[in-house]
């Protein structure tokens, strides 16, 4: 796991967050003050900690699912080879008819 240089939990914080929290050795407010997080964050990281323990800790791809209006794989493979060729976007938008 990549973790850039602003984040607030590296993945050991987020399983020693909620763990702190559910001893009872920390209260919710106080976790975020700690670890410099929202109210909000604390919550939700604790909601994954109990839905699946350390496992889900890990970060989520932020990536969707599924793309419903995703462009057609011939047309994507047609402008690919209009770059290739060096054509600008002008050229491409009158050549695919975009």
């Amino acid at each position: 796991m990549n973790i850039h240089k602003n984040a607030r939990l590296t993945p050991l914080r987020r399983e020693e967050m909620p763990v702190a929290i559910l001893s009872g050795a920390l209260t919710k407010v106080q976790a975020a003050c700690i670890y410099a997080v929202s109210h909000k964050i604390v919550s939700r990281w604790v909601a994954r900690f109990k839905q699946g323990g350390c496992a889900v800790m890990a970060g989520r791809s932020l990536h969707p699912r599924n793309s419903p209006r995703q462009t057609n794989t011939s047309l994507c493979e047609r402008i690919a080879a209009l770059r290739r060729q060096r054509l600008t976007g002008k050229h491409i938008a009158m050549e695919t008819g975009l």
